[in-house]
């Protein structure tokens, strides 16, 4: 279900203190940021977030697309390593090396 309308987008109000200090002094560094559920606005187009996924700050150029979106959509929190079944089939594809016949033995 998504927010109201009528309320507005959703921004923690210390995000905005930051950005807004972060352009006035003109510096590009990375705005370390908790917020994962705060909505990218316009005014963040151009700066440069750390969103924290529960390990690590993941840096986030914001551009024009970005907006509306939330922040904690662009910092992933899992890591995907593949299916287990298609390691397994995977796996089973490859013939094993066979094994080579001993020297000097004959077979009759």
């Amino acid at each position: 279900m998504s927010r109201s309308v009528w309320k507005g987008p959703f921004v923690d109000g210390y995000l905005l203190k930051k950005a807004e200090a972060s352009r006035r002094s003109g510096r590009h560094e990375m705005i370390r940021i908790w917020s994962r559920r705060s909505t990218i606005l316009p005014q963040f187009v151009g700066l440069t977030f750390g969103v924290y996924n529960g390990q690590k700050h993941i840096p986030v150029m914001v551009t024009e697309e970005m907006v509306g979106h939330k922040f904690g959509e662009f910092s992933p929190t899992r890591v995907f390593y593949g299916h287990s079944s298609d390691r397994k089939a995977k796996r089973a594809a490859t013939p094993a090396p066979a094994a080579a016949p001993a020297a000097g033995a004959s077979g009759g």
